[in-house]
């Protein structure tokens, strides 16, 4: 059960027309933003640092998508993982590579350039922080400096929701539920049917 309740959504004329962007796009309104709207400037704080990351810059959205899942499933955080995982499908991310991402090492379904994102996705996801120079160095190798900010952008958003939705035990909605199970469950990974992430 979630230790603060999200509140209703139309309480929160503010916001449609944000919630409207999330719902075309992913066909719900995560109930962590209703929660953070208890204290609406970190909503809006949180909206403003999503586009930036997210909807900006050169590197391939599919392949931000993956980030967020590996450094997510690094971290340990089903509710983020299920979203990512719904997210990374509906913009075009192979089931293969969704079930098979955390082979990406040994994986034809990842080039070079996307194995040091992930890496790096993994190494920036632990608690301690596993990224090493010689992560860098690879990914000098595919990625511009502005390329490189943008992924750890990615990463680090992806920490403060890691934290917000364990924290807070965000009740993960019915879709991103139901996509994870047939995507990703299948593949062995465990998806969060846990009584902090459904009602």
């Amino acid at each position: 059960m979630a230790r603060i309740k999200p509140i209703p959504r139309e309480e929160l004329a503010e916001f449609e027309p944000f919630f409207q962007q999330f719902e075309q796009m992913g066909g719900f309104v995560p109930n962590s933003l209703l929660t953070m709207a208890h204290q609406p400037e970190i909503l809006k704080g949180y909206m403003a640092m999503g586009r930036g990351v997210m909807m900006h810059g050169t590197v391939d959205r599919r392949l931000k998508q993956l980030v967020g899942l590996v450094a997510s499933t690094a971290s340990g955080c089903l509710y983020c993982q299920a979203h990512m995982t719904t997210f990374s499908g509906l913009l075009g991310v192979s089931a293969e590579q969704l079930g098979k991402v955390w082979q990406f090492e040994w994986n034809d379904e990842f080039n070079n350039a996307e194995k040091a994102a992930l890496r790096l996705a993994q190494g920036g996801g632990q608690v301690p922080n596993g990224v090493t120079d010689e992560h860098f160095e690879d990914l000098k190798k595919y990625y511009t400096d502005a390329e490189i900010v943008e992924l750890v952008g990615v990463i680090a958003m992806f920490g403060f929701l890691n934290r917000w939705n364990d924290t807070m035990a965000t009740i993960l909605e019915d879709k991103p539920l139901d996509f994870a199970t047939q995507h990703i469950g299948k593949h062995g990974w465990v998806v969060g049917k846990h009584d902090k992430f459904v009602d």
